[in-house]
């Protein structure tokens, strides 16, 4: 059986100790701020983006790797025959997994390549279950398989406290949009279906918690909940809190804490932050 090798995009929320355990190749996206491109985790840090993006004269822009950038990286890993299995972000926010597919289509081994309709540490359980599986020696198809079924348990929301970044970067509808014009306005939205969807929405802080302290309170009441993630960016008090309400309500059961990635960030902009699950 030839080997399978994981590739995904940079907006994934992996430890370095997962990357190197599970041998996953990351390919950077980039970030240009006003006029300078960085490569995602290679010339700008998590939190070096931060302190550039709020002193940046326009919307920082992110840019997925170039087709051929995807293309040296398939034809090398599966140079001696091995398989390439390829997890990105959700197309509504990035064109990277077309990037990657029109690769895919160029490069003389084999590939498949797949869009995980989520990102950050959502992304991530699929690509943890596809590299144990992986160390398993099971085939692309089972994996893909179980992956869909780890996508189909997953939940992601966001609360954001500022709409201009989705605004400006398009992530939002013109309808959703609107609801930036109201002052001091916080969003609650939802990662589903490989979209993003507002559903809640109110003025002040008191928004946001008064979601953490609905969703910590419905946690409670799910059953097999694997691990939780929570990224943010910037907001660390906020994102601590949240945690800490989290491992109260689910003392037993993993939770990773990390800022997102820049490409993440300039969508959603300072403050806001995910809460992402899986229920197996």
């Amino acid at each position: 059986m030839s080997k399978i090798k994981l590739v995904t995009d940079s907006s994934i929320q992996l430890t370095p100790e997962e990357v190197k355990q599970y041998d996953i190749t990351v390919i950077p996206l980039t970030i240009m701020i006003d006029s300078t491109v960085y490569i995602d985790g290679e010339t700008i840090t998590r939190a070096e983006f931060m302190d550039k993006m709020a002193a940046a004269q326009a919307l920082p822009k992110t840019s997925q790797p170039a087709i051929g950038t995807f293309l040296d990286v398939f034809d090398k890993l599966t140079a001696d025959g091995s398989e390439v299995l390829a997890v990105h972000m959700l197309e509504a926010i990035s064109g990277t997994v077309n990037s990657a597919r029109q690769a895919a289509e160029l490069c003389h081994g084999k590939v498949t390549v797949v869009d995980c309709d989520f990102t950050d540490r959502a992304m991530a359980f699929q690509v943890i279950a596809a590299a144990k599986m992986i160390e398993a020696g099971q085939s692309v198809a089972d994996i893909v398989s179980r992956m869909a079924e780890v996508r189909d348990h997953t939940k992601l929301m966001m609360g954001v406290s500022n709409l201009d970044n989705l605004v400006k970067g398009g992530r939002l509808s013109r309808v959703s949009g609107m609801l930036s014009t109201l002052l001091n306005i916080k969003v609650i939205l939802e990662v589903t279906g490989g979209e993003l969807v507002a559903r809640q929405k109110g003025r002040g802080m008191k928004t946001i918690h008064r979601f953490v302290d609905d969703f910590v309170d419905k946690l409670r009441t799910i059953p097999n909940i694997k691990e939780v993630g929570i990224s943010y960016a910037g907001g660390l008090e906020l994102a601590q809190d949240i945690a800490a309400k989290i491992e109260a309500a689910l003392p037993n059961v993993p939770l990773l804490l990390r800022p997102t990635d820049p490409v993440i960030a300039t969508h959603t902009g300072a403050g806001a932050f995910a809460i992402m699950y899986y229920v197996d």
